[in-house]
């Protein structure tokens, strides 16, 4: 029961399999082939070996299954864009039939055999026309399909060839029949009404021979009662020995067919329940996609009538490039032309809907100079002067210079010159299941792991990492508008993320009264400061001053859970921001990140979460969502959407952009309400100028793949100099040895260090206990150069800088500074 049906050859008889007519999720279509030795595939009765271009391609591969069973062989077979695997191959007759044995007579069985004997071991199947095929060395093969990622290997080179060959081809096929087939979708409306009447008829069958199956439920349930009733009856009776026995294995046999029909029954009934499931998921997916058809279709309604007053305008005015003046009378007229035809849309307007719905806007382009405002029935809750927009100060046009060559502004400065490049990262192998098994649901920082997950940066090393487009703060210092300086300031919030799109490694965890400075107040106009200040839980304060007009300070605490699949890390804390000269005091939090396929597949990492920033002087706002990664959505991946707004809450700029490429700033001309959204909230639509790029992230440096990804900030911070303090993290002996390609000696390091500290703690926790025995006060471990206040404006306790650590660098003395290493 469960086995599959006998080789053809066998002269045993074979039991009949009870799971031989479950359909393959893949395809049943499948002709009959027999492999051969090498992977190669043959027609069976055919002759020749099938091609790789062929439309069926089978044979063996080894398959990588989990960190316990290593590869496994498998047979895979390739037909229609779609690659299956099973644990055996099927069992074929000479003649391309395949046997079915009942008892032990064969039958064949041309339909039912070979596919259905494949179909009940099929384990998975991938879809090669969105898949990437990947090669690793001379014998693997890696497909990946969204979530789903299949490690293959060939016992040849020939053979992974010839798999190669065959892949790309059976792809290529069917990214063509998936265009045609989408060329085909779209024919006009009584297509779709057919299309749709054909739903509700295959629906309407489906459902009747659900209720078939149901009817049928029953009916087997009652007649199986009752035969186990009258055999039960028949078995009572006094009968000869000889009949007793056979009434008696009647029985048995009976009381089998029963406990299979319930099997069956039980199958058909969470059959049922799933159909209903998926049947309700699928009509509210129908039903959102005509929603958006509808939507879309008024959109282009729209566009079409502004579109044809604009060229009536157009073809009505004369003289329009002879004058200024004529350009902009003709805009008007053109703007006033389309009010009879609910059009009140300007030549260079984008449209925004509010945070509260999924963000999506059009563009009508045209020249920004020559916009102008009419009589409209858009409300007035955010109007504002176009001319601004060009006329402003020159803080916003030297941003998009800066953003993309700042980098080699830089290299004009006159500076110290830092390194450029450090080791190579060494190609270790690592069991990561045999660590990671015993870690899940514990907190992250009391984890012992290897430097094998880490990269040669502490987490205040990476903190200090913020900075590296402090520029925008430089330029956000000169704005005399608190909402334009709002823009640079969100702007910046945003690029602190840039960095970790690939950077899935984890920092050192620093010990406690470990600190990292970053002077480059003769190059850059800042001092940076980090300690970290607490332990358990893992806390760090950060301080900068910079001579360009701002100072920044923050106490983060990280927050990190292994939930097996994937990494959730959470820093808790408020960062601080205020400018010099306005008094401007800006507070935010920042977001979660997540890293995905902690255990199997290719790490990656998200951003997820809503960032409000506050100016607490003038209480401007400006509320950015980062939307996370889905499969499914539309939307462009890592994307950033934002408003900013004053104090009376009326909306003056968009910000729009993604946490690993650019942020961009629209101004907003007008504002009105649109339709109400499925969700019954109303939406509202910000007519905006072309936006201005405000940050643009620094390309990588060449080889940073090999150089854990580091940009060109993250390569010098860890570089080696003098007169920092003996607590600084560039002089954490694990660190360094990390860095240098020594992981064994590091790890050996990181261990001696770790039970450094914990010994350190111990003493802590015994002179507490001495202290409460005696009835005396006992501080606990004191930060050096922070201290513990009340913050005015949020009203939480943190760690601010008190001051002394440069007065002591250019001392030299360092008394005060514990032994950690």
């Amino acid at each position: 029961m469960g086995k599959a049906a006998a080789p053809c050859g066998s002269g045993a008889p074979g039991p009949v399999s009870l799971l031989s007519a479950v359909p393959c999720r893949a395809r049943r279509d499948l002709p009959a082939m027999s492999a051969e030795p090498g992977g190669r595939a043959t027609a069976a009765g055919a002759g020749p070996p099938a091609a790789p271009g062929s439309d069926t391609y089978k044979g063996w591969l080894f398959k990588w299954t989990n960190y316990l069973k290593g590869y496994q062989r498998r047979w895979f077979v390739l037909s229609n864009g779609l690659l299956s695997y099973y644990r055996s191959s099927a069992t074929v007759r000479s003649d391309g039939s395949a046997w079915k044995r009942v008892k032990s007579t064969p039958v064949p069985a041309r339909r039912m055999g070979t596919q259905a004997e494949m179909a009940h071991t099929c384990r998975g199947t991938i879809n090669l026309s969105t898949a990437h095929i990947d090669t690793e060395d001379s014998c693997n093969i890696v497909l990946s399909n969204g979530g789903r990622t299949y490690h293959l290997k060939a016992n040849s080179e020939v053979e992974r060839q010839r798999w190669v060959t065959a892949l790309e081809l059976a792809k290529a096929k069917a990214i063509r029949m998936r265009n045609n087939q989408s060329d085909d979708s779209g024919d006009e409306e009584p297509a779709s009404q057919s299309d749709k009447s054909e739903l509700h008829g295959t629906l309407k069958t489906l459902s009747s021979k659900l209720e078939d199956l149901s009817t049928c439920n029953d009916l087997i349930a009652k007649h199986g009662a009752a035969l186990q009733r009258s055999l039960s009856e028949l078995e009572n009776l006094k009968l000869p020995a000889e009949s007793g026995e056979k009434i008696k294995a009647v029985n048995e046999r009976a009381t089998l067919f029963r406990i299979t029909s319930n099997a069956m029954i039980n199958a058909c009934r969470d059959f049922l329940d799933l159909a209903e499931t998926h049947s309700r998921k699928w009509q509210r997916a129908l039903q959102y996609e005509r929603e958006q058809r509808i939507r879309l279709e008024e959109t282009i309604e729209q566009l079409a009538k502004q579109h044809n007053s604009l060229e009536r305008a157009c073809r009505g005015a004369p003289g329009l490039s002879s004058s200024t003046t004529g350009i902009a009378s003709t805009a008007k007229g053109s703007v006033q032309s389309a009010k009879g035809e609910a059009s009140d849309e300007d030549e260079e307007t984008e449209y925004f809907d509010a945070m509260e719905d999924a963000p999506a806007f059009i563009t009508v382009t045209a020249d920004p100079k020559h916009h102008r405002r009419s009589g409209s029935n858009l409300s007035g809750a955010s109007e504002g002067h176009p001319e601004d927009w060009t006329l402003e100060d020159s803080v916003f046009e030297s941003s998009n210079q800066s953003s993309y060559n700042e980098s080699t502004c830089k290299d004009l400065l006159p500076k110290k010159r830092r390194r450029s490049r450090i080791p190579d990262k060494p190609n270790y192998s690592l069991n990561l299941w045999s660590i990671m098994k015993n870690c899940i649901g514990k907190e992250l920082s009391k984890i012992p792991m290897p430097v094998n997950f880490n990269e040669p940066l502490s987490m205040l090393q990476r903190l200090t990492e913020d900075l590296e487009y402090h520029e925008l703060l430089d330029k956000a210092a000169k704005c005399e508008s608190s909402t334009e300086q709002m823009c640079f300031v969100a702007a910046f919030s945003v690029s602190s993320y840039s960095t970790t799109v690939h950077r899935t490694a984890k920092p050192f965890n620093p010990l406690l009264g470990e600190t990292y400075e970053l002077d480059r107040l003769e190059e850059l106009g800042f001092r940076s400061l980090c300690e970290q200040v607490s332990h358990h839980p893992p806390a760090a304060a950060h301080h900068v001053f910079s001579t360009r007009g701002w100072t920044l300070w923050q106490e983060i605490t990280i927050a990190s859970k292994f939930r097996g699949k994937y990494l959730s890390i959470m820093p808790l804390g408020a960062i601080h921001l205020e400018f010099h000269s306005s008094g401007n005091h800006y507070v935010w939090r920042k977001v979660t990140s997540t890293v995905h396929n902690i255990i199997v597949g290719k790490l990656w990492i998200d951003q997820s979460g809503e960032i409000e920033i506050v100016n607490h002087k003038s209480k401007d706002k400006c509320q950015l969502k980062f939307t996370p990664y889905s499969y499914f959505s539309r939307d462009v991946p890592r994307k950033v959407t934002g408003v900013v707004s004053d104090a009376n809450g009326k909306a003056h700029y968009v910000m729009s952009g993604t946490w690993d490429e650019k942020m961009e700033c629209s101004k907003i001309v007008q504002s009105s309400h649109g339709n109400t959204s499925t969700e019954g909230k109303q939406k509202t639509v910000y007519q905006t100028l072309s936006p201005k790029v405000l940050w643009k992230k620094y390309p990588l440096p060449e080889n940073a793949e090999n150089m854990y990804f580091f940009s060109d900030l993250a390569l010098t911070l860890n570089e080696p100099e003098e007169r920092v303090a003996p607590t600084d993290s560039r002089l954490r002996p694990d660190q360094r040895l990390m860095e240098s390609g020594r992981w064994d000696e590091a790890n050996v390091e990181k261990q001696r260090l770790e039970e450094k500290q914990r010994a350190v703690r111990r003493r802590r926790e015994a002179e507490a206990v001495e202290a409460l025995e005696e009835g005396k006060d006992y501080e606990g471990y004191i930060p050096l150069w922070f201290e513990r206040k009340v913050d005015a404006v949020t009203g939480e306790l943190i760690c601010v800088y008190k001051g002394g650590y440069w007065e002591a660098k250019d001392k030299q003395d360092w008394s005060t500074c514990p032994d950690i290493f």
